[in-house]
């Protein structure tokens, strides 16, 4: 088991075998199952705020509506090594997903999803989340593609309801076929 060390307690770092749901359960296309397997019963997505404007607010409502969902297990955290990014652990091992896309991931929870990664400049947003999350039940997967200025998420119908009716969020249903875009909104 590798591990690395933060806030004084060591952490887990995962491997392909955390993921391989994943990776198997996804393909490149425009549909949700770009970023998300076809594994939940409700799938949404959820505008990013625009830099600098409501960003930290988004961040607390995505992290609240999901650690309702899952109280009391662990979280893998994923962090998008984009050569520019935060990925916390610069020198842990990595997994890969999608494209081709390398994370690092790390067996955590809520608090430091929240608090792991520095704000900045780096990415289409300006948000401290990770670029991936899920719980260690995979009820439920959040992924933030990097090149686009949504997340995508599955999961149980009443956390992606939940999602749909938070006054804080923009959030639209997505059927599995359904292109994956927001309206007016195109994957790069």
């Amino acid at each position: 088991m590798v591990t690395r060390t933060k806030d004084g307690s060591s952490w887990r770092i995962g491997t392909g075998a955390e993921v391989v749901w994943i990776a198997e359960g996804t393909s490149a296309s425009r549909t949700i199952i770009a970023a998300i397997p076809p594994v939940f019963d409700a799938y949404a997505t959820v505008m990013l705020p625009p830099r600098a404007e409501g960003q930290d607010e988004h961040d607390r409502a995505v992290l609240a509506l999901l650690r309702e969902q899952s109280a009391g297990q662990p979280w893998w955290l994923g962090y998008l090594d984009t050569g520019a990014d935060d990925i916390v652990f610069p020198d842990a091992p990595k997994v890969t997903l999608y494209y081709g896309w390398h994370y690092v991931l790390v067996e955590a929870g809520p608090e430091q999803a929240a608090r792991w990664r520095r704000s900045g400049d780096w990415s289409f947003w300006n948000g401290v989340l990770p670029n991936l999350m899920f719980p260690a039940d995979h009820s439920w997967l959040l992924s933030t593609l990097w090149d686009d200025d949504w997340t995508c998420i599955g999961g149980p119908a009443g956390l992606v309801a939940e999602f749909l009716r938070h006054p804080g969020l923009q959030a639209r249903p997505v059927a599995l076929g359904q292109d994956a875009a927001p309206p007016g909104h195109e994957a790069r």
